[in-house]
């Protein structure tokens, strides 16, 4: 396999992690046993964000597609790849922020409904 292709697919690793992150609480509606690895996933994702840092999966993208001999990016995954689709401004630190709270009300409202139902389900 060469560099090139080893980053893509890192890219696209990284990419399913950030939608599991962030959506992976509606898997733990069907499959319980999945929260398991989704809280994680959670705790981690808000972690990066709120400390400003920069997951490692993109250090090692920048590797591969340097030794492919391709430019790698300076900046964070969700700035290089996710921002210029959502939005047309660099990634501000408010904004990080704000996908750190983002990752966690929408998990925290999906499990409440989860614990809601189950609460209800069990009278």
């Amino acid at each position: 396999m060469t560099y090139r292709a080893l980053a893509d697919l890192v890219m696209l690793v990284h990419f399913a992690f950030v939608l599991f992150a962030l959506l992976g609480g509606f898997l733990a509606l069907r499959w319980r046993a999945s929260a398991w690895i989704h809280v994680p996933a959670v705790v981690w994702a808000a972690l990066i964000e709120f400390s400003g840092g920069i997951c490692p999966l993109t250090p090692l993208e920048n590797w591969l597609r340097a030794r492919g001999g391709m430019v790698g990016y300076q900046s964070s995954f969700i700035e290089h790849y996710i921002l210029p689709v959502l939005y047309p401004t660099a990634l501000t630190r408010q904004l990080q922020m704000l996908f750190g709270v983002l990752v966690l009300a929408i998990n925290v409202g999906i499990y409440g409904w989860i614990v809601t139902r189950t609460a209800r389900n069990r009278v």
